[in-house]
């Protein structure tokens, strides 16, 4: 019974018609929850509270419910840990945490605000949904293969930061000491013109204070293009790595393999080993990372690469 209780609740299981119909079924008292919560802040609408705050009940008890039965089948979620160590992995986890966040602001909504702050974690709930189909996959994946560098351009935004905030106070704090007060007022002027927002309530007045500003400005442009680049970069290496796997045929099928990289391949192009073996390389597999193979990239020992050929032996 726990173990079809398991398979059921999985989100995603595309094979089992009883899961995608609690895949739909889940969907739906999520959204009437969001909409019950937006619905419930308009005063026009207060006749029908009542009835919005049954549907919120209703809701939250099945939102219990799931939750407890999550609970109990986590030990098939987590197969190689103990019952009550799988349970534990599953509470702390990112499923379990905003599940208990669905729940929590629900029994505390009359105590304090941060209670009723949670009530935004309901939104939360819906990447449970697609936390398990492509569409979403691509994202998580685009977003941790691209860490490095998008976390290099954070740094590059914080450094700029911090050195137009430094240099505007020096400039600006003479003239106007009631508006630059201090670092932290340079940091918010910086901030809001790097990232192209522009308030417009903290502004410079002299003129080496708007010419820094015209510079700090157009590199604002450049440094926010950075982050947006690499992500927009790695959505169509996710995009072209699918549909080249996509465009190998049922019938091909036999013809492909993976290949270890020893001594004999690591170093060498892709171009170049390709031509030597009379294959073409279709995935790099390189740890936790997959590789759309280019022309020019290198095999390096231990990767992994799946290849299609005559003689894939």
């Amino acid at each position: 019974m726990k173990k079809k209780v398991f398979n059921i609740i999985q989100i995603g299981d595309k094979s089992n018609r009883l899961s995608r119909l609690f895949d739909i079924f889940i969907a739906i008292v999520i959204c009437a929850n969001i909409l019950v919560t937006f619905l419930q802040t308009f005063d026009e609408l207060a006749l029908l509270f009542p009835i919005f705050h049954v549907v919120e009940v209703i809701t939250i008890l099945i939102f219990c419910v799931e939750y407890i039965l999550r609970i109990w089948t986590a030990d098939y979620l987590y197969p190689d840990k103990s019952e009550f160590r799988s349970r534990l992995r599953f509470l702390i986890s990112f499923d379990g945490i905003i599940d208990l966040l669905t729940i929590l602001p629900f029994f505390f909504l009359s105590g304090m605000v941060i209670f009723r702050m949670l009530r935004v974690a309901r939104i939360f709930h819906l990447f449970r949904l697609n936390a398990r189909y492509d569409s979403f996959n691509v994202i998580t994946t685009v977003l941790y293969e691209k860490r490095n560098q998008i976390i290099s351009s954070v740094f590059i935004v914080l450094i700029l930061m911090l050195a137009s905030s430094l240099c505007m106070y020096s400039v600006e704090h003479d003239s106007q000491p009631e508006v630059f007060r201090n670092a932290f007022s340079g940091i918010w002027w910086s901030m809001s013109t790097l990232l192209t927002v522009g308030y417009g309530d903290i502004y410079p007045i002299t003129t080496l204070g708007r010419i820094m500003a015209i510079c700090i400005a157009y590199l604002g442009v450049g440094a926010v293009a950075i982050p947006t680049g690499i992500i927009s970069a790695g959505f169509v290496e996710q995009y072209q790595r699918k549909s080249s796997l996509s465009n190998i045929k049922a019938a091909d099928i036999h013809e492909i393999a993976e290949i270890f990289v020893d001594k004999r391949f690591a170093g060498k192009s892709v171009e170049e080993m390709e031509e030597a073996e009379q294959v073409t390389i279709f995935l790099i597999l390189r740890e936790d990372l997959s590789i759309l193979p280019q022309k020019d990239t290198i095999l390096k020992l231990n990767d992994i690469i799946v290849i299609r050929g005559e003689n894939p032996q």
